[in-house]
């Protein structure tokens, strides 16, 4: 027999000694699934599988695109966007490679800091990425203009309440 004490805490019990439902699991027992919440729930659900079907059709890898992604936002140094990929510098410094072998992006001169190199994206590279993504933005774009403004508003509530709620999960850090 040990003398070790449980770390585990113990099971809430119901009155007749019956494992009792956790505060968590009771409430989404009572959860009440709306036409709204399915469709977000699928909406999230589509959204994750954009990615590896975009990397997967551009041949490329998914950091690879990732990489691409943050390119159409603005030219990265390479040790930022080792940060913003999560990857080290030699890592960073090979999806740089693979991707300005493509075509995709060009390094340049920091404007600023002559020491430092910037890696822009290259038409040929926005291209690529916006190739398989216009037929889906063309699409958004008709449903979105199908909207009166008052319908707008609403959605657009909802879709801000949406990301609040989610970011909940991502953290206080996640921008």
């Amino acid at each position: 027999m040990s003398d070790s004490v449980s770390t585990e805490p113990p099971t809430p019990r119901d009155e007749a000694g019956r494992p009792a439902a956790l505060p968590h699991t009771e409430y989404v027992a009572q959860w009440r699934q709306t036409s709204t919440l399915r469709a977000l729930r699928e909406l999230l659900t589509l959204a994750e599988q954009v990615s590896p079907v975009l990397a997967r059709r551009a041949e490329l890898g998914h950091t690879d695109l990732r990489a691409l992604e943050l390119l159409v936002e603005s030219p990265q140094g390479p040790v930022e966007l080792a940060a913003r990929l999560g990857v080290t510098s030699a890592a960073a410094s090979g999806i740089v490679d693979r991707m300005e072998a493509r075509g995709h992006v060009a390094r340049a001169p920091h404007p600023t800091d002559g020491r430092r190199t910037q890696v822009r994206l290259t038409a040929s590279g926005r291209e690529e990425l916006l190739g398989h993504l216009v037929p889906m933005f063309i699409g958004l774009a008709e449903v979105d203009g199908s909207l009166t403004d008052a319908e707008r508003l609403v959605v657009q509530r909802y879709l801000d309440g949406a990301i609040r709620a989610v970011k909940r999960i991502l953290g206080p850090d996640h921008p």
